[in-house]
């Protein structure tokens, strides 16, 4: 299997270790992984990285994704969603469409947010959600997150009011604690309902690949992107099969036309991506920091 980036669409109420279990066992590569956690609930895209892709995993995480959720008014839940038992706040039947999207405007920017008490946090070196299945329902320590935009698409009245809202945010942001902290903010509680991950960095949704289309390694490795996919800031420079060698061993090189100042990607003569580095400014070369297999 060639390295390389799947644009999964995981389906409703699989795990994200599931498809990537799935995607192993059906293409056969050694190393398979995903960039960024799709609750069971949720659906929508999950890069799936292949081979020495699976290296960039720390690069995807840093693109922002975009998401799109149903929140619920008036009640609460343990787990922040659709699937705990629903607990009455208040009375929500007065909400207005303009009351909930002044609130959503509140969570816009660098925002501080505690993680849900079922998620995959570590606290004091136990997942979050092992604690809260044994009862012990305190949520891990709160945390700056980045919320780049937050729109409401659409407002439902009523005695159980449900707002759809587009959100896009940076890694490590809970659509779960936003929507338990919207319902606060208006203080008739809220909680979780359909959650589609519509986009992550370049990657859309409606150019994904149902899990369940995929039958075979060839399915797969047709509908592989190039790794650099998940490198979208990163000027390319070119090297030639000599340099190529060179920076395997981890040696520096002269590449022209000069590289630009910054990050760097480097691609071998057939295009393949060889190693991430940077630029020498004083020397002109292009110096390697992560060499892929």
């Amino acid at each position: 299997m060639r390295p390389g980036v799947l644009n999964v669409i995981k389906p409703a109420g699989a795990t994200s270790f599931a498809v990537v279990k799935r995607l192993r066992d059906l293409s056969g590569a050694s190393r398979v992984g995903h960039a960024g956690t799709l609750d069971p609930l949720a659906t929508g895209v999950l890069p799936v990285l292949f081979e020495s892709a699976t290296r960039l995993s720390d690069y995807a995480h840093r693109l922002p994704k975009t998401y799109e959720a149903d929140i619920h008014f008036g009640f609460t839940t343990e787990t922040d969603d659709a699937e705990g038992e629903r607990h009455p706040v208040a009375d929500a039947g007065g909400l207005s469409a303009a009351a909930v999207a002044g609130a959503l405007r509140l969570f816009v920017g660098r925002i501080s947010q505690e993680p849900p008490a079922f998620s995959a946090v570590k606290v004091d070196g136990e997942r979050s959600y092992r604690r809260a299945r044994k009862g012990d329902l305190e949520r891990p320590a709160a945390r700056m997150v980045e919320v780049h935009s937050a729109e409401l698409l659409g407002f439902t009245p009523g005695s159980e009011p449900m707002a759809s809202v587009r959100v896009v945010c940076g890694s490590g942001t809970y659509l779960r604690s936003l929507a338990r902290d919207l319902g606060a903010a208006l203080r008739v509680g809220g909680y979780l309902g359909k959650l589609v991950r519509t986009a992550y960095g370049p990657l859309r949704i409606e150019e994904g690949v149902e899990l369940a289309a995929l039958e075979s390694a060839d399915d797969v490795e047709a509908r592989l992107l190039p790794s650099e996919v998940v490198l979208p800031e990163m000027s390319a420079v070119r090297l030639t099969l000599e340099q190529e060698a060179q920076v395997r061993q981890g040696r520096p090189v002269r590449v022209l036309p000069e590289p630009s100042p910054g990050p760097l990607r480097a691609h071998g003569s057939e295009g393949r991506l060889v190693a991430l580095g940077h630029t020498d400014p004083l020397r002109r070369t292009f110096v390697p920091e992560k060499v892929l297999n």
